[in-house]
């Protein structure tokens, strides 16, 4: 099983670089899974998650008070809108806007209910 929880951590490691270089793809999210995964399969790997300069402390701010930094919330808004305006440009059908509109509004009202990193 360690070895299961090793892949999926070096995998949602990939996927947080890749949301690092691209803008709709979510990055903290895949650290969180990293750090869950790591813990489970790599202390070593865990402890250089939590160590990591620039991604260590947006896991302990989550870890430790369930917090989301200023800075990644209007990160996150301004993904979600660009992702929303594409829709719209795009021209989806009515049904499609609605629900995606409901789900990114949900998402972004966890995200701004959390408390400040």
């Amino acid at each position: 099983m360690r070895v299961i929880y090793l892949c999926l951590g070096l995998l949602s490691i990939a996927l947080a670089l890749a949301g690092v270089i691209l803008p709709l793809l979510p990055t903290v999210p895949f650290l969180l899974l990293a750090a869950f995964f790591f813990a489970r399969s790599s202390d070593r790997l865990h402890a250089w998650l939590l160590n990591h300069k620039s991604f260590g402390p947006m896991i302990l701010d989550w870890n430790e008070k369930g917090a989301i930094r200023p800075n990644a919330k209007k990160a996150a808004t301004l993904s979600v809108a660009a992702v929303f305006t594409i829709s719209l440009l795009m021209r989806l059908p009515a049904h499609v806007l609605i629900i995606q509109a409901l789900c990114l509004g949900g998402v972004m009202i966890f995200i701004w209910s959390r408390p400040n990193g």
